[in-house]
């Protein structure tokens, strides 16, 4: 294999799609698509916008959901893709073409479920949910990106998911996540 110096217009090689269910201050949820994420141990570090309403939410609950999406939720994903739930959407994500949805899940047509852990729900529909409180968040890039390290409380899988023989194991074979790389799923 030959090799070529470029200079990568972005440096986004591929990691998993989560949709990020958190709490918004009237009690109903939010669902952000997103994929600047990775897990060590216990903990996952997500890297979202400072004025994302998920960033918000995160900061003022101090919880969330991880919900993974699976290669066949490209729709869902798609439909969420230009939506905010931010009331006031900002002239820079208007210009490109991003507006105001209340609720998400009709959207999305997703389905939410209760959590046990956290108050955000988790979303039916993705075949792994992992329930989170925050740990710390510090802000970077100018300010304008926020690095937020999760602590994972609670985690579900699809039964289809699993190992056979073993209980808390997740079968590398069966598991098909979505993955966005170079901004493409």
């Amino acid at each position: 294999m030959a090799h070529v110096k470029i200079d990568p217009a972005i440096l986004y090689w591929g990691t998993p799609v989560v949709l990020i269910t958190t709490t918004n201050e009237d009690g109903t949820s939010n669902i952000a698509p997103m994929s600047s994420a990775f897990w060590l141990g216990n903990r996952c570090i997500l890297g979202l916008a400072w004025n994302s309403r998920t960033t918000i939410n995160l900061h003022r609950t101090g919880e969330c959901v991880l919900n993974l999406a699976s290669d066949e939720m490209a729709p869902a994903i798609n439909a969420l893709a230009k939506t905010t739930g931010t009331e006031f959407v900002p002239e820079f994500k208007l210009s490109k073409g991003y507006s105001y949805i209340k609720d998400e899940f009709a959207v999305a047509h997703l389905t939410p479920l209760p959590s046990e852990k956290v108050q955000a729900p988790r979303i039916k529909e993705c075949p792994v949910h992992m329930e989170a409180r925050l740990v710390k968040y510090t802000a970077t890039l100018g300010g304008f990106i926020h690095v937020i390290e999760v602590r994972v409380l609670q985690t579900y899988i699809g039964e289809e998911l699993r190992m056979p023989g073993y209980e808390n194991r997740v079968d590398p074979d069966r598991w098909r996540p979505m993955f966005m790389s170079f901004q493409r799923l």
